[in-house]
């Protein structure tokens, strides 16, 4: 007998920790309001490449930092190619999904960034700062992110692997714009910057979203759900500080009920989206 309904493989890893949000609360929830209208199965990221062949799509969600598998999500990402799976977000995005590079591709192209280089001697190309931050290309959820003084920048990028180095931005804010497909869904905000994942609804001007739409117009990632991280710089301009287009936290607890609901109900019109295609 056929199945009555799509089969939607979800992965997360329901154990992982992360500072100041609860991943596995916020799949709970996901996963309980899909199952309205899919057959789900939740797996861990390292069990997905096994799994795949049983289900019409693979949701990949807050599965944490692909450091901590990349061997198992490289197999994934290689069987999923093989064999034509459709998976949410699709496998062609180009930001946090391959590591940072991005970030000077965009530089160079003139896109309102965080300056980036990643070389000693390019240095001179950023604006000059007391301290800067350096961070892995690689890297992921600020893992072996560092500030460092002025006079010592020079140093780490020669010291230590394949680094990033941009400016540090006093920055009057933090501000995130959720995406579900190319369909703005909502914006939350920052507002102490020293407390990052204390997140209140944003009201976006058109100016806003005209910033985070060229950067999912960049991108280029038709079905997925998108992340754009800005900073409100000092003379009052956004600034992109990442792109996350693999598996972006999605802060809906900071959401009010009806928003929740629009939510879920975006998703479930891109997976609909998705299977038919």
């Amino acid at each position: 007998m056929p199945f009555a309904r799509p089969r939607i493989l979800y992965v997360t890893d329901l154990a992982y920790e992360a500072r100041g949000r609860r991943y596995c609360d916020e799949d709970i929830y996901l996963t309980s309001r899909l199952r309205e209208e899919f057959d789900l199965a939740l797996c861990h990221p390292r069990d997905a490449a096994a799994l795949l062949d049983a289900f019409d799509a693979v949701v990949v969600r807050n599965s944490g930092p692909v450091l901590e598998y990349r061997a198992a999500y490289d197999a994934f990402r290689e069987r999923a190619v093989e064999r034509g799976t459709r998976v949410y977000n699709q496998l062609t995005g180009r930001a946090d999904m391959i590591g940072k590079q991005y970030l000077l591709d965009l530089t160079a192209a003139g896109y309102p960034v965080i300056p980036t280089v990643d070389r000693a001697e390019d240095l001179h190309r950023l604006p000059v700062a007391d301290a800067y931050v350096v961070k892995p290309r690689l890297g992921a959820d600020s893992a072996g992110l560092r500030i460092v003084p002025a006079d010592r920048v020079a140093e780490a990028l020669n010291d230590a692997g394949d680094l990033l180095v941009q400016p540090r931005v006093d920055f009057a804010y933090e501000v995130s714009f959720y995406f579900v497909d190319h369909d703005y869904q909502y914006a939350l905000h920052a507002p102490h910057p020293d407390r990052r994942w204390q997140l209140e609804p944003y009201d976006a001007t058109v100016a806003d979203l005209d910033f985070a739409r060229r950067f999912i117009e960049w991108n280029g990632v038709d079905h997925g759900i998108q992340r754009v991280d800005a900073c409100r710089a000092p003379g009052g301009e956004l600034l992109l500080v990442e792109l996350e287009d693999l598996n972006p936290y999605l802060s809906l607890d900071a959401l009010d009920e009806p928003a929740r609901d629009a939510f879920v109900s975006a998703l479930r019109t891109a997976l609909r989206r998705l299977l038919a295609t």
